[in-house]
């Protein structure tokens, strides 16, 4: 069943707004925000929060105070793409910021599709996601967690590509994701404070490998900072399979347990606690739990769940606005990071003596 796109109330004002500019229901400008929020039906804030997203948009341009907003393009402007989305798993389609994401590329007149494979059932190797991209017909590609080897290979080719998360650095292309360091250094400092010193991150292979990648970087970092000397105990390599993720928190559990996990993603989190639970290790009596990432079911949980949190409204935004640009064949090469936050929780407590 297809998931529900959920938007605010300036949201919806502003695709209320955006249909009527593409019939033409103005000439060169939108009337004025009291004009605007009797027709709507909403007040005025909400109606000033509409027109800025569509400036942010382009579609409109302010002309100062006390002065309607002219209008310099419509969607029917706008050279529609076929932009292919080449996933990290087939569970992703099931994210709510890519359902979003996919709803307002549509919206603005492209034609967003996801490749028939992801990177994860190609077993990540280059050899094998190449053909099926260039048999494909798209105009433009969005790129979610790449590694170094096939972001390199898009920003290698004629078509315009896009890094969503990934390996982007110091890469000719666009780029949206998120900064994790601080909030990794203030979910790490919560740790050692309560006297944590085995602490032990699990995350993917193409983020360990063939070196650790930011947020793993940052995290081993941290650790030297304070005074913890690191070393494959800290950072785990594990088989990237469910059979490999057991094997490796059986493993971590036999000798010298940690006192703190840091999870890369909501699954493994799951897949944790459920192991956990069936060796009656206790959180965070036993083991604190931190996840990297955020998860809509972290709401329902008591405890609460431990994480790191970020707004993937402005990586939506980011990604249509380099849509439109690839669209007026303008170059957009620009990265963009969204800052995110530790969200303290009842998984973490003070290490166990």
């Amino acid at each position: 069943m297809q998931e529900f796109s959920y938007q605010s109330c300036s949201e919806q004002a502003a695709a209320y707004l955006r249909e009527a500019l593409v019939r033409e229901k103005w000439g060169g400008s939108v009337p004025g925000i009291h004009r605007l929020s009797d027709e709507l039906g909403v007040d005025h804030k909400t109606v000033m929060a509409a027109l800025y997203l569509l400036e942010q948009e382009g579609i409109l341009v302010p002309q100062g105070p006390g002065k309607r907003r002219k209008i310099v393009r419509t969607r029917e402007d706008v050279r529609p793409l076929k932009i292919g989305h080449l996933l990290y798993e087939a569970m992703d389609v099931q994210v709510d910021y890519f359902v979003d994401l996919h709803h307002r590329l549509a919206e603005a007149g492209h034609l967003p599709f996801y490749t028939e494979r992801t990177q994860t059932e190609l077993n990540f190797e280059l050899s094998r996601i190449r053909p099926m991209v260039e048999q494909a017909d798209a105009d433009a590609w969005i790129v979610s967690a790449g590694s170094q080897e096939v972001l390199t290979w898009f920003a290698q080719q004629a078509v315009p590509a896009l890094a969503l998360f990934g390996r982007m650095k110091g890469l000719p292309l666009a780029g949206a994701g998120t900064d994790q360091g601080p909030a990794l250094v203030a979910a790490v400092n919560r740790l050692t404070e309560l006297g944590h010193r085995r602490i032990v991150m699990l995350t993917r292979t193409e983020r360990r490998l063939p070196e650790p990648g930011p947020v793993e970087r940052v995290f081993l970092d941290e650790l030297e900072a304070r005074g913890i000397q690191t070393g494959n105990y800290n950072l785990p390599d594990w088989e990237d399979s469910p059979e490999g993720f057991q094997a490796i928190l059986e493993s971590l559990f036999q000798v010298t347990p940690p006192t703190a996990l840091i999870v890369s993603e909501a699954f493994l989190l799951v897949a944790t606690q459920q192991f956990l639970l069936h060796r009656g290790i206790r959180v965070p009596e036993d083991v604190s739990l931190i996840c990297i990432d955020p998860d809509p079911t972290f709401a329902w949980c008591q405890p609460a769940i431990a994480h790191i949190a970020w707004d993937s409204r402005p990586v939506v935004r980011r990604i249509v606005r380099w849509a439109a640009n690839v669209s007026k064949g303008r170059e957009d090469l620009r990265k963009t990071q969204t800052r995110a936050e530790f969200v303290d929780g009842g998984t973490v407590g003070p290490a166990k003596k």
